[in-house]
């Protein structure tokens, strides 16, 4: 078993790392500094059961401050960056000011700060949607970078740039592009969340278009697994690599209205069809076999199942979603 270390996870109360800081704590000896501003985005109930244990520490704070981030790296091993500002819809509506900061000038920080303070390895979330729609199918890691929104082009920057930075200053970064997560404590702004609990509260599944836009869903537990197994894996094995973190099956956006009603047995009539969103992508499905060759990781859950379980989650924590998160964006998006 690899000796424990201690892991910053940027954006630490956000949805994914928030799930991978529990994650860790619950699976791995390691102990964990969760870094994060508290934005809409970041809540700290979603680390509302583990903020008293003895392996984590909190830091409220922003990745854009230079002064911070020095002073938290210089006391860490490994850095996942999962910092961001992640609502598609909201950089289309209010401007890209925000989402260049801080998923761009962020990493940009944090890079700089390992290069005066190294680690061991440093960990960078992209995204799939960097790809924008499939040109093939499954969309590897040689895919063309299009992005089709702000956000996923700043999330094309902050991946470029730290690539550049491993070519550069020969500094440990591996960069993962995780497909469509889903699972608990995502915000309601998001698909499967806006669909789940649209149909808890009988209120109308709106679907953006006509719904045939398909995506990679992956259950966030798993994805927790593929950041332990990088952290894992041989330093030389995965530094400078960029690596898929997908389940190689896509599903439309219809279809998963239709499964989330059928699983909490609600009218078909709920479902409405809205104006289609700007830059919309039409298809994702990621290729599985370099995580598998350089990770030994395949998602182990289906999407059934995997919705199932966060159906569940939904239902038993209405707290946590129905007034809180709706007052904070005012209305549910994608």
């Amino acid at each position: 078993m690899p000796s424990p270390k201690r892991i910053l996870v940027t954006g630490g109360c956000g949805f994914i790392p928030s799930n991978f800081v529990r994650h860790l704590l619950t699976s791995t000896s390691h102990e964990v500094v969760s870094l994060d501003a508290l934005t809409y985005a970041g809540n700290i109930e979603n680390l509302g059961d583990c903020m008293d244990h003895e392996r984590l520490s909190f830091v409220q704070g922003d990745v854009r401050d230079p002064d911070l981030v020095a002073d938290v790296v210089a006391g860490v091993d490994i850095i996942v960056n999962a910092a961001a500002e992640s609502h598609v819809e909201k950089s289309i509506l209010e401007g890209a000011s925000e989402f260049v900061t801080t998923n761009v000038e962020g990493t940009q920080i944090l890079l700089d700060a390992i290069r005066r303070t190294p680690v061991e390895r440093f960990i960078l979330f992209s995204s799939s949607e960097v790809y924008g729609t499939a040109e093939r199918a499954p969309m590897d890691e040689e895919h063309p970078l299009n992005p089709r929104s702000p956000y996923a082009a700043t999330k094309a920057g902050a991946d470029r740039l730290a690539y550049s930075y491993y070519v550069t200053y020969e500094l440990p970064i591996v960069i993962v592009r995780p497909f469509n997560n889903f699972g608990p404590y995502q915000h309601p702004e998001k698909v499967v969340p806006r669909f789940v609990t649209q149909a808890l509260m009988d209120e109308p599944v709106t679907i953006h278009g006509d719904g045939h836009a398909s995506r990679d869903w992956v259950y966030v537990e798993d994805v927790a697994e593929a950041i332990e197994a990088v952290i894992d894996a041989n330093l030389d094995a995965v530094a400078g690599e960029v690596i898929n973190i997908a389940t190689g099956r896509d599903l439309s956006v219809a279809e998963i209205a239709d499964l989330v009603l059928e699983a909490l047995d609600k009218p078909a009539s709920l479902k409405v069809n809205t104006p289609e969103r700007p830059g919309q992508v039409d298809r994702h499905i990621g290729s599985t076999e370099k995580a598998e060759r350089l990770l030994g990781w395949r998602a182990r859950t289906s999407f059934e199942d995997g919705l199932e379980r966060t159906i569940g989650w939904y239902d038993e924590n209405r707290m946590w979603w129905e007034s809180p998160l709706r007052s904070k964006t005012g209305a549910f998006s994608s």
